[in-house]
């Protein structure tokens, strides 16, 4: 934030103002939420940083650090790879939809089409989740607003 915005901001507070927080990407929106680093890590890895940074509006189910601890001793640093960037941009981009759902749209849908071309499931069965064939993630918390788009938490990560 520029200077100028911090100073402001901090005479608003003085002053009792309501100043509005400045806008953020899904990116920066999940940075600053600290609980992202490995989903971060792995979208620069991905080349992905600049696509969710962009207009969007995006939709991303966003694993936990979490989440990624709970795949396979080392999944994530073979993903990281820079010869496994592929593989990893086709993972993550299971978890971007097209467009901004909000949770209350989520639940009724049956299945979304994904950045990615994919088609992600959805079951509303003891709780959202969303996945694959491969395993459901359980959405944990929902509707975290970026000037882009939304974000979704989800507790693992969706494997093609």
């Amino acid at each position: 934030m520029s200077r100028l915005r911090i100073a402001l901001a901090s005479l608003g507070l003085v002053l009792g103002l309501a100043v509005a927080a400045p806008a953020a990407d899904i990116v920066d929106t999940a940075v600053a939420a600290g609980t992202f680093k490995t989903l971060a890590a792995a979208a620069g890895a991905a080349d992905l940083v600049e696509t969710l940074k962009g207009k969007g509006p995006f939709t991303v189910f966003a694993p936990t650090d979490e989440a990624f601890a709970k795949l396979p001793k080392g999944t994530v640093e073979e993903l990281l790879k820079p010869e496994n960037k592929g593989k990893l941009k086709d993972i993550l981009l299971l978890h971007v939809v097209p467009g901004s759902v909000m949770a209350a749209d989520v639940v009724k849908l049956k299945e979304a089409k994904t950045a990615g071309g994919k088609v992600v499931k959805i079951s509303t069965d003891g709780g959202v989740k969303v996945g694959t064939d491969k395993g459901m993630s359980k959405v944990v918390k929902t509707d975290i607003k970026a000037d882009n788009g939304v974000i979704h938490v989800i507790d693992a990560v969706i494997l093609p």
